[in-house]
């Protein structure tokens, strides 16, 4: 069972050990094949920098997936990151 407060892996995990590694990528040649800075990619797979909205098209159309399998990963991270500490009351209708 796994803990209930648990993070999920940052997408640059991802990145990095399911589809960089395995098909012996580079981070200069991915960076270079999509035509962005070397730092955006070094940021991402560090997990220092987000997946967003365009990196996740253009990751997709590099490694066949869709722009949301990126975006959700993200946002499952952040979500699990920034739960509150505490329980927040649901409001009902008042009189």
């Amino acid at each position: 069972m796994l803990p209930e407060r648990r993070v999920p892996v940052h997408p640059g995990e991802v990145l990095r050990e399911d589809f960089l590694v395995p098909l012996g990528i580079t981070q200069v040649a991915l960076a270079d094949h999509l035509g962005i800075p070397l730092q955006r990619v070094n940021e991402l797979v560090r997990g220092r920098r987000g997946v967003s909205p365009e990196t996740a098209w253009l990751l997709a159309g590099a490694f066949d997936t869709t722009p949301q399998f990126w975006v959700n990963l993200q946002v499952q991270h952040d979500l699990a990151r920034t739960r509150p500490p505490r329980a927040i009351r649901r409001i009902t209708k008042t009189a």
